[in-house]
C-alpha cells in the first residue's frame, strides 16, 4: 500500500509513466481530469496483493486492479524469482495457459513473452484449457513453475493470474513472499521489441501431446468393467471451458455422451444465464435441472467456468432434485476411492486421505473405522496438495482429497482439483452403484449408517469493512468483555465448547494440544478460529464451527457441521447454531453484516 501521506497525483503519474496500454492509461488520465479523487483512491492507493493464490481482481486500470501493466509486472517479477531459485529454470521452461475470460488470452501472451525476453523456455496451451491442464503439465513436462490465467467462478469483470511451483502445487510460503518481493524489484516494464510469441523458437505449443496424455490418464482412473455406461446425464458448463474436456474423456472412458445444456455449453466471458458462474450458488444450476427433467435423466453435472470444480444432482423416485453438497460428494468419492484401493489387496495402514480442516469431519469417522490414515490441513489445494506430497514422502499413497468448495483431487499425477477427473469419477461412481441396485443418494444413506450422520450448514456474512471485522473477531476473543485477557465463548446454541484452535497470526493456540497449545496447522494470513462443541444432554450431538475471513471477497465465512443419530433433532440444533452465531457472536444486526 502507497503510504497516505505520497500524493495521489504522484501515484497517478507513475502509472501514466509505466503503464504500455493507450486504453488503460486514458482510463487513469480520464478520472484524473474529472479530479474523480475517491474512485483513483480506490484504484490506486492500495497494490493489488500477490499471495498464495496468486493475483485476484476487477479488470480495470489501477495498481489494485488487474490490467496489462500488473500482468507484465507479476510476470516479470515471477520470471526473476524463478531464475534464482529453481535449477535450469531456463531451459526447463514454464507452463502457461488460459481460460476464456475477457483479456486472459492477452494476458497469458504477455506472460510467455516476459519469460521469453529473458531467454526461458515456454510451454504455452493455445486455445482455452482448463486449470488442472496447467500443473499437469507442470509435472508430465518437468517445468520450472506454471501460470494459469483464470478467475475460476468469480463475476464476469474479475481475471486472476494463478501460479504452480515446480512440484506442480499452486504456491505456498515462502515463495508467495519471495516472488511478491521479487515483483517489486522488477515495476519497469521491459516489453521493447518482444518477439511474438507464436514464432518465438523458445514458444513450444504442447496442447496436443499434454492433452492426449491428461485424457489417457482420465481413462485410467476408471475401472474397466464400470466403462461403456449408458447411463444418460445433463451436464452444464456454465459458459466456461469444460464441454470439449468433459466429452473427450466421456469418449476416452466409453461412457455414453451428455446432453449439454446447450444454452450454457460454450465458453462465453459474458455469462449470460447465471447471476454468479458458480454451480454451488443458489439456482445456478435451475437450467441444467429444467432440461435433465425434460429429457428424462436422473443426473446432473456441473463443472465451475475453468472446470476445477465440480457438483452434481440427482432425481429421486418422487421426480424432486436432490443437490449434494460438497461434503457429502467427498464422503462418496472417499468411499469409492477406498473401495476401489481395497481392491488391490494393498494394506490400507498405507493409504492417505486429505480434507480441509473445515471440511466434513465424516471421513476421518471413515478413518477411524477403515484403518486408513486421515489428516487435514489448511483451506486451499495449495495446502492440500503439498500434503499429499509430504504424505507421498513419507511412504503413503495418497488419492484422493477434497474440501468442501466442490473442490476433488483424484490419483497422483495432478495434486490439484480438478472437475473432469471428478465428473468422470461421478459417473463411475453412478455406474458401481446402479450395478447394486442403488441410487447415489441411497448409496450417501449406507455411509451414514455404517460412519454415522453428518449435516453440514456453511454460508458467509458479507463485510466490506476490514476494521469492523477486527472488531467482529476481537468480540469473540474477548467474548467476557476483558481488554487484556483473552476468553473465548465457552457455549453456543446451549453446546458445551470442548475445544478451541485459533490459527490466525499473533493469535496462534490449540486448546487441545497442552502443554505449549501450539496449533498443529500452520497459521492462516486471515482471522480462523475453529470450535468443537457438545450437547451435555444428549452427548451424541457434537458440532465443528468454523469461522474465517475470505482472502478473495469481503466475507466472513462459516463452516457449520454436527454429527448425530437422530436427524431431526440434528438439523434444530444446527439452526440454533447459526442463529446464535449471527446475534451473539457476530453481532450481525449491530455491525450491518449482511447474509445470503
Amino acid at each position: 500500500m502507497a503510504p497516505a501521506a505520497v500524493p495521489l497525483e504522484q501515484l497517478v503519474n507513475e502509472w501514466l509513466r509505466l503503464d504500455p496500454n493507450s486504453i488503460t492509461r486514458d482510463e487513469i488520465r480520464r478520472l484524473w481530469d474529472q479530479r474523480n479523487t475517491d474512485e483513483l483512491e480506490r484504484r490506486m492507493r492500495t497494490r493489488i496483493n500477490f499471495g498464495t493464490a496468486g493475483l485476484r481482481g476487477k479488470m480495470e486500470a489501477g495498481w489494485a486492479r488487474m490490467n496489462d501493466l500488473i500482468i507484465i509486472q507479476a510476470s516479470q517479477g515471477l520470471c526473476a524469482y524463478v531464475l534464482r531459485s529453481v535449477p535450469e529454470a531456463s531451459t526447463r521452461g514454464v507452463v502457461v495457459g488460459h481460460d476464456h475470460r475477457h483479456n486472459s488470452e492477452r494476458w497469458a501472451s504477455l506472460t510467455a513473452q516476459v519469460f521469453i525476453s529473458n531467454n526461458v523456455k515456454v510451454y504455452f496451451h493455445r486455445g482455452f484449457v482448463h486449470t488442472p491442464l496447467v500443473p499437469f503439465s507442470v509435472k508430465k513436462l518437468n517445468a520450472a513453475c506454471g501460470v494459469m490465467i483464470t478467475a475460476s467462478h468469480n463475476p464476469k469483470d474479475d481475471n486472476g493470474y494463478k501460479v504452480y511451483w515446480e512440484n506442480a502445487v499452486q504456491i505456498i510460503a515462502p515463495h508467495d513472499v519471495g516472488i511478491a518481493e521479487s515483483i517489486l524489484q522488477n515495476l519497469e516494464p521491459r516489453i521493447g521489441n518482444m518477439p511474438d510469441v507464436y514464432t518465438s523458437p523458445l514458444c513450444v505449443d504442447c496442447s496436443d501431446s499434454v492433452k492426449e496424455s491428461y485424457f489417457a490418464l482420465i481413462q485410467g482412473l476408471v475401472t474397466a468393467e464400470l466403462a461403456h455406461s449408458s447411463t444418460k446425464f445433463v451436464n452444464t458448463s456454465m459458459h466456461g471451458v469444460s464441454d470439449l474436456f468433459v466429452s473427450e474423456a466421456f469418449k476416452q472412458v466409453g461412457f455414453a455422451p451428455c446432453i449439454p445444456v446447450e444454452k450454457q455449453r460454450l465458453p462465453d466471458p459474458e455469462f449470460p444465464t447465471v447471476k454468479f458462474p458458480n454451480p454451488e450458488e443458489k439456482g445456478e444450476q435451475d437450467l441444467a435441472l429444467s432440461e435433465a427433467t425434460t429429457a428424462g435423466a436422473n443426473y446432473v453435472l456441473a463443472q465451475d467456468p475453468d472446470a476445477d470444480r465440480f457438483t452434481a444432482a440427482e432425481r429421486g423416485a418422487d421426480g424432486l432434485w436432490f443437490l449434494f453438497t460438497g461434503d457429502q460428494l467427498g464422503a462418496l468419492f472417499a468411499s469409492h476411492v477406498l473401495s476401489k484401493y481395497k481392491a488391490t489387496g494393498k494394506p490400507l495402514g498405507k493409504l492417505a486421505m486429505i480434507a480441509s480442516t473445515v471440511s466434513s469431519r465424516m471421513i476421518e469417522a471413515m478413518a477411524r473405522v477403515e484403518g486408513f490414515k486421515f489428516v487435514d490441513c489448511l483451506t486451499g489445494f495449495k495446502f492440500i496438495g503439498n500434503t499429499a506430497l509430504d504424505l507421498v514422502a513419507a511412504g503413503y499413497e495418497a488419492p484422493f482429497g477434497y474440501e468442501e468448495a466442490i473442490g476433488f483431487m483424484f490419483g497422483s499425477e495432478i495434486r490439484d482439483k480438478d472437475g473432469v477427473a471428478a465428473t468422470v469419477m461421478f459417473a463411475e461412481l453412478v455406474a458401481e452403484v446402479q450395478r447394486r441396485g442403488l441410487t447415489v443418494h441411497g448409496y450417501l444413506d449406507e455411509l451414514y449408517q455404517r460412519y454415522g450422520y453428518f449435516e453440514t450448514k456453511n454460508s458467509y456474512f458479507v463485510c466490506s469493512d476490514p476494521v469492523t471485522v477486527d472488531r467482529i473477531f476481537w468480540g469473540i476473543r474477548h467474548f467476557r468483555g476483558s481488554d487484556s485477557i483473552i476468553h473465548y465463548p465457552t457455549s453456543i446454541a446451549g453446546l458445551t465448547v470442548n475445544s478451541v484452535i485459533d490459527l490466525t497470526a499473533g493469535y496462534e493456540y490449540d486448546s487441545t494440544n497442552a502443554p505449549s497449545y501450539q496449533p498443529r496447522l500452520p497459521l492462516s494470513s486471515g482471522h480462523m478460529v475453529q470450535f468443537r462443541a457438545q450437547s451435555t444432554n444428549d452427548p451424541d450431538i457434537k458440532i465443528v464451527l468454523t469461522v474465517r475471513t475470505s482472502g478473495t471477497e469481503p466475507k466472513i465465512k462459516y463452516y457449520l457441521e454436527g454429527s448425530a443419530k437422530d436427524r431431526q433433532k440434528l438439523a434444530k440444533v444446527l439452526n440454533l447454531v447459526v442463529k446464535d452465531l449471527a446475534d451473539v457472536w457476530m453481532k450481525a444486526s449491530e455491525y450491518g453484516l449482511r447474509s445470503p
